[in-house]
């Protein structure tokens, strides 16, 4: 899972331009028409926008994406109001993380949600079990706002003042029962929906929720190693040297420089021996010097 999260990181990194910007705008714009739609008609008239497996084998492809414009709730102050807050949540999110890490938060819980309801279907035999909106979606953006922003302030039912950590840890005492009351009934889909859906928040936080469970042995055991001590000693003499060369950075494998290539970037590699240099090309796609 860290490296999973790890990868994540170096591909936002890498593809600032990735991603739809203000992506929460249109997700909005579009649940708005959904909303007006609906209720100059019936909830009959934007059913073909919800998804299941039965229709998706149909070829009605747009359904992976349709269902993430179905309202969450049909009363329009309610509507207005989660409206309102998770266009806030994932406006906060995307400028906190940036185009491409939000998209891909985004995106993945889309992906996450449709593989939970196939899954579910498959299990159970039921191709007709629909995905009727973005409702597990939607938790994970307020899960990943609460633990980015945990003492932000939020009114709940627009009278009770809470902190967002504590509306979390509330979803999250429901989200475990539900889970428990399913696991008793026997209720495959109670099971495997709501556990695949929330996948990615449990991928992108993956390092905070093992520093929160207290899981730091193998970074400690990391941390004293004498191959970091090693590193650690062998930085202090490439900072000595520094001053008598006409570069800072060396790639151990192409031998550029930041001299001839301003623009590129360099790092240091703590999984080998010493203390070795690599370009950006090079620093995920060498073999470890052991000696």
């Amino acid at each position: 899972m860290r490296k999973l999260n790890a990868s994540i990181d170096r591909f936002a990194y890498r593809h600032p331009n990735f991603g739809i910007p203000n992506l929460m705008r249109f997700v909005v714009a579009g649940q708005a028409v959904v909303y007006l739609l609906y209720l100059f008609s019936n909830y009959g008239a934007i059913s073909f926008l919800t998804f299941d497996l039965a229709h998706l084998l149909r070829g009605e492809l747009w359904r992976l994406v349709s269902f993430v414009f179905v309202p969450n709730a049909l009363r329009p102050l309610t509507f207005v109001i989660l409206l309102s807050f998770y266009y806030f949540v994932g406006s906060t999110l995307e400028r906190e993380w940036g185009t491409a890490k939000f998209t891909l938060y985004y995106l993945s819980g889309m992906a996450l949600s449709v593989l939970g309801t196939v899954l579910a279907a498959l299990l159970t035999g039921y191709h007709g079990l629909t995905l009727s909106n973005a409702y597990y979606l939607n938790l994970t953006l307020f899960l990943a706002f609460a633990v980015l922003f945990p003492d932000a302030g939020i009114m709940y039912m627009m009278i009770i003042p809470l902190k967002a950590k504590w509306l979390a840890w509330a979803y999250g005492a429901f989200f475990l029962w539900d889970l428990v009351k399913s696991a008793m009934a026997g209720n495959i889909i109670g099971i495997v929906i709501p556990l695949v859906s929330l996948l990615n928040f449990l991928v992108f936080f993956w390092p905070e929720m093992m520093d929160f469970l207290g899981i730091h042995t193998q970074r400690v055991r990391h941390q004293s190693s004498h191959q970091t001590i090693q590193f650690k000693a062998a930085a202090k003499q490439q900072r000595r040297k520094e001053a008598a060369q006409g570069y800072r950075h060396k790639c151990t494998i192409c031998g550029r420089t930041d001299a001839d290539f301003p623009d590129l970037e360099f790092r240091y590699c703590s999984k080998c021996a010493g203390y070795h240099c690599y370009c950006q090309d090079h620093i995920y796609n060498h073999t470890h010097i052991t000696q």
